[in-house]
């Protein structure tokens, strides 16, 4: 097979052009039966190829055919044993990774800064979470990499560890020494998990951290559609034989995917790889190039600061992605949602995200010159605003992470036990049973089992006042905490 095919992309697209009479889902029938509004907005194309799992399509849940022809091409693309495609987002790709490898009462080494996906998938699998405290950068306020050291330390303590998950590169695109990583836990014959939700590029470029795969890693979760080009939803899930059985991978994936799989995510991955495999390297060099010629600029604006390459250098920033934009803006005076807000109220630009420190602005393929030089002009503009409305000098944001708060229960146990709910500002010292956390990018301020601190409320306070979206909790307002139900001794 050659990587400039698309067996399944092209195999919809000659079912459809065969126009065969439809007495199978979905009920839309190539858009027929659908809203003429959104039938004339989405296209003929698109609802000729959303389609069902009918036997000359094949099945995700059991390929054979054309599914498992594009499975094959994306593993050679990406350099696994196995791809196996996913239109449940990489949250389910990362869920299928961990119930891979674990059940109830197994240990799980995790860095403390993961997505909820991941936490759900211990809380699902009934895994007991390991957790390594990744090394927090005081100058931005953000969590960067575990260290192998570390890894090397927790491996020790709990030889009878079954898998070691690593967040490769962050959201924030910083990477640990993955090889390093790897290396240690192979030496235990412990797997080792990878979070590549940010790191699909990666792969395609040496001036790029290595890939999970490159790495010696065993299984790694990438989501292609928020990088590399495929619609919403479409992840991969890579994986390497030795450690790892792909029939296991298979069928926890089949129990975690719609039986109504969606043929226009799974064509666009199909089409997406191609792209990748056989342009990729001159995109992701002019994408590379756009990004650090934009972050020199923004470095010039007063005030702002966009992080690169002299942030490496630890074991923790071993490495880094450089079309990731993390720009500081809290030496302005304001929160990274103020400078969000303006963006999108002065220059109609929309961030990746803002925390209370910082914006991430991610620079793709996609973009070009013209789109980069709006950013920088927007940011210019907001850099000379704030100085001039400012009769002081600027007070710059002061930085500060709380410490993680203390597991006192599993999560498992603590998302299923007894509950009740109290009121937030009293809760302090009580067993958390639910999430909190500022979406995106998804990392949990309180896990089910750990013990709240005065401290942690505060700093969800904080994000609050801020208007940085909290998110987790059954009570929306976030006026009541979901806590273990403390018993009351029988006298």
């Amino acid at each position: 097979m050659s990587q400039h095919e698309t067996p399944l992309f092209t195999g919809l697209r000659e079912h459809a052009n065969k126009n065969p009479l439809q007495f199978h889902i979905p009920g839309h029938k190539k858009g027929q039966g659908m809203d003429e509004e959104f039938k004339d907005f989405i296209g003929p194309n698109a609802l000729s190829i959303d389609l069902i799992n009918i036997t000359p399509l094949d099945d995700l849940h059991h390929p054979k055919g054309m599914i498992k022809k594009a499975q094959a091409l994306a593993a050679q693309a990406f350099g696994a044993d196995h791809t196996f495609f996913s239109v449940q987002g990489t949250s389910g790709a990362i869920m299928t990774m961990i119930m891979s490898v674990v059940s109830p009462g197994d240990k799980i080494l995790v860095p403390r800064n993961v997505h909820k996906s991941i936490m759900t998938a211990i809380v699902f699998s009934g895994a007991t979470p390991i957790f390594i405290h990744p090394e927090i950068d005081p100058e931005l306020g953000i969590s960067h990499g575990i260290t192998p050291d570390s890894v090397e330390k927790a491996l020790n303590q709990h030889p009878d560890t079954k898998a070691v998950l690593v967040i490769n590169p962050t959201y924030f695109g910083f990477a640990a020494d993955l090889k390093g990583i790897v290396d240690i836990a192979h030496r235990f014959d412990v797997p080792v998990l990878v979070d590549e939700a940010h790191g699909v590029l990666i792969h395609f470029h040496d001036h790029m951290p290595l890939s999970a795969m490159q790495a010696g890693a065993d299984m790694a979760a990438t989501s292609v559609h928020k990088l590399g080009g495929s619609l919403t939803g479409s992840s991969i899930l890579n994986v390497r034989e030795g450690l790892v059985s792909p029939e296991r991978v298979q069928t926890i994936l089949s129990m975690m995917t719609t039986t109504s799989t969606s043929y226009i995510l799974l064509a666009s991955l199909d089409a997406a790889r191609r792209r990748l495999a056989t342009e990729g390297y001159t995109l992701i060099e002019k994408t590379i190039r756009l990004a650090n010629e934009t972050r020199a600029k923004i470095n010039d604006i007063p005030n702002l600061y966009c992080v690169g390459e002299e942030k490496l250098g630890t074991s923790a920033t071993f490495d880094y992605d450089p079309s990731k934009l993390l720009i500081s803006v809290k030496d302005l005076g304001i929160t990274g949602y103020d400078a969000e807000t303006w963006l999108r109220q002065n220059f109609n630009i929309e961030v990746e995200l803002s925390d209370l420190y910082n914006i991430l602005c991610l620079i793709t393929t996609a973009d070009h010159e013209k789109d980069t030089m709006v950013l920088v002009q927007a940011l210019s503009q907001l850099s000379d605003e704030l100085s001039h409305s400012k009769n002081e000098e600027i007070k710059s944001i002061p930085v500060h992470v709380p410490d993680i708060p203390v597991l006192a229960l599993s999560p498992r146990d603590a998302f299923y036990a007894n509950t009740e709910s109290v009121p937030f500002e009293e809760s302090a010292g009580r067993i958390i049973a639910e999430f909190v956390m500022v979406y995106p990018p998804g990392i949990p301020i309180f896990i089910p089992g750990e013990i709240i601190t005065k401290e942690n409320l505060d700093y969800i306070k904080e994000n609050l006042e801020a208007g940085l979206p909290v998110q987790g909790p059954e009570n929306a307002d976030l006026k009541y905490l979901k806590v273990i139900q403390e018993q009351v001794a029988i006298r």
